[in-house]
């Protein structure tokens, strides 16, 4: 009951926190930028500005889809971001080129997250079945819901691990936009406002994470 309770609890704050990032974007959407400049252009003169040479900015279809490729070195904007002139735009693609600035300088963090990426892969596909099958063989069998909980407790450091990462790659993003006069002082205010709200999508996420991984963790220590 405890568990649901906490549960329920951190699904209302994503909500809240995800409705909230939704109309921050919305609202930040329409700050027009003074430069003129669209996504696709701030991340490439970021990109210039750290003198990283290898890295290609494209457009990919779809919302919310904008990330950075470590494997082929890429910088994934969505088409309203890549195309758009505006703070949020701005603040999107200059936190994904952040992580390509982390990949060129070999951030530790993001060196340790990309080696867990297909033990997640891996997980994502058969965790669920493990764990289903862990609880009901408990009494016969309680080592499969072991080997479950192993397998959550990875992709669990795995949003641990992300954290420092986002939070890094927007720090970065953000002092880069300020630091070479991008925005006018609304247009920065916005844009550090825009990815602290994405922040705080990661943390809840991370959190919910912890939560459902001490629960698979009473449930075995207390299968008798």
């Amino acid at each position: 009951m405890s568990y649901l309770v906490l549960a329920g609890a951190i699904m209302l704050v994503s909500w809240l926190i995800s409705n909230t990032l939704k109309n921050k974007f919305e609202k930040y959407s329409k700050l027009h930028l003074q430069n003129g400049m669209s996504g696709q252009e701030i991340a490439e003169k970021m990109l210039a500005d750290h003198g990283i040479r290898d890295v290609k900015v494209i457009s990919v279809a779809g919302q919310l889809t904008d990330h950075y490729n470590p494997t082929d070195k890429t910088v994934n904007l969505s088409e309203a971001v890549f195309n758009q002139r505006n703070a949020a735009a701005a603040a999107v693609a200059a936190h994904e080129c952040g992580h390509a600035v982390q990949h060129a300088t070999a951030y530790s963090w993001l060196t340790m997250r990309s080696q867990l990426v297909p033990v997640v892969n891996v997980a994502s596909t058969y965790m669920q079945w493990i764990l289903i099958g862990g609880i009901l063989m408990l009494r016969t069998f309680p080592q499969l819901l072991l080997v479950g909980i192993v397998i959550f407790a990875a992709t669990t450091l795995f949003s641990i691990i992300t954290l420092p990462v986002e939070y890094d790659a927007s720090n970065r993003a953000l002092a880069w936009l300020e630091n070479k006069r991008m925005l006018n002082q609304d247009e920065q205010a916005g844009a550090k406002d825009a990815l602290k709200w994405a922040a705080r999508t990661y943390v809840v996420a991370a959190l919910g994470s912890i939560a459902t991984l001490m629960y698979y963790i009473s449930i075995f220590n207390n299968r008798r």
